[in-house]
């Protein structure tokens, strides 16, 4: 199972949108200062996910969500309520 997620640092603004087989894993890595491109803008909360069966699936998903109609969807529905 592949997993596409998407976090928010309220503190700043900023979603970062990813991909992981092991999401628990790779958001206490995110929170702890082990990814570079998310490190300065700690804490990060999680705000959505999916899973997929093949890697390529998650990929295309991983990628509209990171165009600005996809940032835009995620803006409308999960930012919502924060």
């Amino acid at each position: 199972m592949i997993f596409v997620y998407v976090l928010y640092s309220k503190e700043f603004d900023r979603l970062y949108i990813g991909m992981t087989n092991n999401l628990e894993r790779r958001f206490v890595e995110h929170n702890t200062g082990k990814n570079k491109s998310t490190k300065a803008y700690l804490p990060w909360v999680k705000i959505h996910k999916e899973s997929f069966e093949t890697r390529m699936e998650a990929r295309k998903r991983e990628k509209y969500l990171k165009t600005y109609r996809g940032r835009m969807f995620i803006r409308k529905n999960y930012l919502c309520n924060i």
